[in-house]
């Protein structure tokens, strides 16, 4: 985990009194991936392992740095983190029939204790549950029966950091064997698509998608552009990102 997330993180993170947050929205529409178009409802959760967009070989930021930089952003400010108990979120979503929940981050899966009591009291509940996630921590079996789907997002080279961070073979085994597990890969443009062919062949990945990176609606029409050719030829499967071409980068759609 990345230095000032893991000292403000520590062990309360995962005990009675909740999660750290850093907000929930919706209804809303899932805006990536298999589930795109769905009615869904979001938990945004703090903290994460990964610093994507810094360091060397970094090509892009990531959009939601406000749940781990907290060198750029007040940790504090509860527009930035709040710790809200499991209840408290339960209640949340089950304010909200039908929808679809998606548990995202950040990297949900660094408040683990606490993250398989929101999933099992979600799945108590009777609620549709998918856990966004970087792939590179293992889901207990826990979790693993009480979720409907992981969209596991590997981070290729352009995200920045060393590929012992980024890629862990033991998590992505796991993730694979769970066979609740559809992989999503962002680029910037056609020359990583053999970064992800090999993390394909390497770990059987069998439900791929590809994503172009963007937070602006044209940014993502031209890279949907770029790409679509190659991802077709290769077999796999195209997102856009919906919630970037109805809002823009607006917090909280």
């Amino acid at each position: 985990m990345n230095a000032g997330a893991l000292h403000l993180l520590g062990q309360a993170a995962v005990d009675d009194r909740g999660l750290f947050i850093a907000e929930t929205f919706g209804p809303t529409f899932q805006g990536e991936g298999p589930s795109i178009g769905r009615q869904a409802v979001f938990i945004r959760l703090s903290h994460c392992n990964l610093s994507c967009g810094q360091g060397r070989g970094a090509r892009w930021s990531c959009d939601t740095a406000y749940t781990w930089d907290f060198k750029t952003y007040n940790p504090q400010d509860p527009k930035i983190r709040r710790r809200v108990t499991l209840d408290e979120l339960i209640a949340w979503v089950l304010a909200h029939p039908g929808a679809l929940v998606v548990i995202t981050g950040g990297e949900p899966f660094v408040q683990g204790v606490a993250l398989e009591r929101l999933v099992a009291g979600l799945h108590a509940a009777g609620r549709e549950v998918e856990i966004e996630t970087n792939g590179t921590l293992i889901p207990n079996e826990a979790v693993v029966a009480a979720v409907d789907a992981f969209n596991v997002s590997p981070k290729l080279a352009a995200a920045g950091g060393r590929e012992v961070m980024r890629i862990v073979p033991a998590a992505l085994d796991a993730f694979v064997a769970s066979g609740k597990a559809r992989f999503k890969f962002v680029v910037c443009d056609v020359a990583e698509f053999m970064e992800i062919a090999q993390l394909v062949e390497r770990f059987a990945m069998d439900e791929v998608w590809v994503m172009p990176e963007g937070t602006s609606s044209d940014a993502v029409r031209q890279g949907l552009r770029t790409i679509a050719k190659e991802t077709l030829a290769r077999g796999w499967n195209l997102s856009p990102r919906l919630h970037v071409e109805l809002w823009e980068d607006e917090r909280g759609r």
